[in-house]
């Protein structure tokens, strides 16, 4: 389109061709889907006629060398250790912003989902262990504590408003405060032998960014710098798992604004006011220099209006949802099955996990949360009744991406991960099904 000049391309076609992608991938329930979906192709393709390509794909090694340092690593481990650690990074955003102004930020608030977690993680703990007591294989005790927030919301968007709105808001915390319980057990228990030189470069490189962060830099690119280069590849070599880095990452990235609602507005209304008395409308910005001035000066403002967190995690959830997550699904979900998987779904490990994710979940979050309500700890959302938490506390056994991931760290025998995987994927639709079924039934 052309006017007096002026070049405009209002509908260009680039935006017609991704409107149906970007309303995906704005959909609660995408990320569910393409995990859902990665996780079905990565079985099929585990098991059909190609699957040494499968398996020779993540084993193939990618390296970067710096002078005399060099990183060589599967692409398994690419994904498991780097893009995960923007998943863990992004999840510790998400901590931080329920801490200081969600469902977490007041005590009363956060009482709730709080126990319900600690109950939905520990009982769940507790019947893995009753079955592997003794055993190397208790090692893997954190499997069943996870929930995937990606597939529980996305089952619960799909019951639209046959659900109150609080119950999501509900089973969001849980699953944050979940996730946040397994980061922890991953830094205690599913460590390596430990680099303590290297663990102290990371502190050093970590107290670093902590300066930064008073100092007032809010250039996300810093941050960016320092957090990867400094803090992830310390941790990388020291033996805790670098997934760790992200959630320590996400804890020194500003949530401050510099300026007040009311002062981004009297100052971006000056600079609109400046925009327009800079010329008659038909001049083109490109050639009025006090136009881009004002346009500059009001995207500072803007800036300033915003914390440095939601700029990042706003840019970073698509990424994390569209491409990391499914890419982790469909590096790690390829079970083969054979004669010998078979035999083991029986086994002590396979039986933990699927008892630990669907009845331990359902024992420890209806249960805790009763015990939170009636000792006057907290109490039930608006609308929500205690059919909906039993709803939610199924739709929490489904551990998934999670449980995949603690489970890769606590068996390095292939035979044992194939079982850990059948469980994990077994009581996760199970999961996902009576969770479905009971609080579509539930009545709003």
């Amino acid at each position: 389109m052309k006017r007096k000049g002026i070049l405009i391309n209002e509908n260009p076609p680039i935006e017609k061709l991704l409107l149906p992608f970007r309303m995906f991938i704005r959909a609660e329930v995408s990320s569910g889907i393409l995990l859902f979906v990665s996780a079905a192709i990565a079985l099929a393709w585990a098991n059909s006629p190609w699957s040494d390509l499968y398996t020779a794909l993540w084993e193939t090694h990618l390296s970067f060398q710096l002078g005399g340092l060099e990183v060589s690593e599967s692409l398994l481990l690419w994904i498991n250790d780097g893009l995960m650690a923007i998943f863990f990074f992004v999840v510790g955003l998400e901590i931080k912003r329920e801490l200081l102004a969600g469902e977490l930020a007041s005590p009363r608030l956060a009482a709730l989902p709080l126990v319900a977690a600690a109950g939905g993680m520990m009982v769940p703990a507790l019947i893995y262990t009753a079955f592997n007591a003794g055993t190397p294989e208790a090692v893997g005790w954190g499997i069943p504590m996870a929930t995937d927030i990606a597939f529980s919301m996305g089952i619960l968007h799909l019951l639209g408003d046959r659900v109150p709105a609080s119950l999501k808001i509900f089973l969001a915390s849980l699953a944050i405060v979940d996730d946040l319980g397994a980061v922890i057990a991953i830094a205690l228990f599913y460590t390596s032998e430990i680099s303590y030189l290297s663990l102290g470069v990371g502190a050093a490189a970590f107290a670093f960014v902590g300066v930064l962060n008073r100092l007032g830099v809010r250039n996300p690119l810093v941050y960016g710098i320092f957090g990867v280069g400094g803090v992830w590849s310390a941790f990388l070599f020291s033996g805790v798992h670098p997934t760790v880095a992200g959630v320590l990452m996400a804890m020194l990235i500003p949530a401050n604004i510099r300026l007040d609602p009311g002062k981004f507005v009297s100052r971006s209304r000056a600079m609109i006011d400046r925009f327009e008395q800079a010329g008659p409308p038909e001049h083109h910005v490109l050639a009025n220099r006090k136009r881009q001035d004002a346009l500059l000066d009001l995207d500072v403002v803007t800036d300033h209006s915003l914390t440095p967190l939601q700029r990042i995690q706003t840019a970073l959830h698509p990424w994390v949802s569209v491409v990391i997550l499914p890419l982790f699904a469909l590096a790690n979900a390829g079970v083969i099955f054979d004669l010998n998987t078979a035999s083991a779904l029986g086994s002590r490990v396979t039986l933990g996990i699927v008892l630990g994710l669907i009845f331990g979940k359902q024992i420890g979050v209806t249960l805790f949360a009763f015990l939170a309500v009636r000792l006057g700890l907290a109490q039930l959302p608006a609308g929500v009744r205690w059919k909906h938490i039993y709803g939610v506390s199924c739709l929490a056994g489904i551990g998934f991406t999670m449980s995949l991931f603690i489970g890769g760290l606590a068996f390095d025998d292939p035979a044992l991960e194939a079982v850990t995987k059948i469980g994990i994927f077994g009581a996760s639709l199970i999961a996902s099904v009576i969770g479905f079924l009971v609080l579509s039934r539930s009545g709003k």
